[in-house]
């Protein structure tokens, strides 16, 4: 970790919306999973939720460019779980669905604590999703086709929410929490001390400001212990 890499990391972060997330309903196709992945690290989302058939929610490393590392997947187990989570957060939840109830996606304040709902890449968000939602927004098709791929469907909306949030000025200033910045950070840094520490149930220990680490006698001796090497 370079001091220049280390910068880079706090400026990312920075910069990250925890008010501004994706729900993918049943999207099951990796190339999709990781173009959409790759969008929200792009526009600064912090991290995503999703509902699956399957046990895991599977990218592709070559589609998500690394994206991944910075991305939080959460897996829930069905949309109501989902649902409710967020809506405790004060998120509006904005189903991507070309129904009657539609608007323009355009339409819509994503300044709000917003969240995303993108679905399956053949019939769309569920019933149960559409019913949860709060609103449906639409892309206006020109053409033959009447709905694109999901992922890109998904990068065209979530960057009209970065070209608002960016007019309001939302980038500007630091959204996460200390501790959470922290940590995140720590784990950007240095993701190999990271699970070292996590699995000695220790705390991560404070970076200086080139990102080295600054251990505490109890670092020291549980790193010691094990015989990991950690730089100055």
């Amino acid at each position: 970790m370079t001091p220049e890499r280390f910068k880079r990391c706090k400026t990312v972060l920075a910069r990250r919306q925890p008010d501004l997330t994706v729900l993918m309903d049943n999207v099951h196709k990796p190339h999709n999973l990781s173009a959409i992945v790759r969008s929200c690290d792009a526009v600064g989302i912090f991290d995503i939720h999703a509902v699956s058939r399957v046990k895991s929610v599977r990218t592709k490393k070559d589609i998500t460019a690394g994206s991944g590392k910075w991305v939080d997947v959460h897996l829930h187990p069905d949309l109501g779980t989902a649902a409710t989570l967020l809506k405790q957060k004060n998120m509006q939840i904005l189903a991507a669905h070309p129904d009657e109830q539609a608007i323009d996606y355009r339409h819509v304040d994503y300044t709000r604590p917003t969240a995303i709902l993108l679905g399956q890449e053949l019939d769309g968000v569920t019933d149960e999703g559409l019913a949860l939602a709060d609103q449906h927004v639409v892309i206006p098709m020109l053409g033959m086709v009447d709905s694109l791929n999901v992922s890109v469907a998904a990068a065209l909306i979530l960057f009209e929410a970065q070209r608002q949030r960016l007019a309001a000025g939302l980038y500007d200033d630091k959204h996460l929490d200390q501790t959470t910045f922290a940590n995140t950070l720590f784990e950007w840094s240095h993701p190999k001390m990271a699970a070292f520490y996590r699995s000695k149930a220790l705390p991560y220990p404070k970076l200086d400001e080139e990102g080295n680490i600054i251990e505490s006698e109890e670092h020291t001796r549980a790193r010691l212990a094990t015989g990991i090497k950690v730089k100055p």
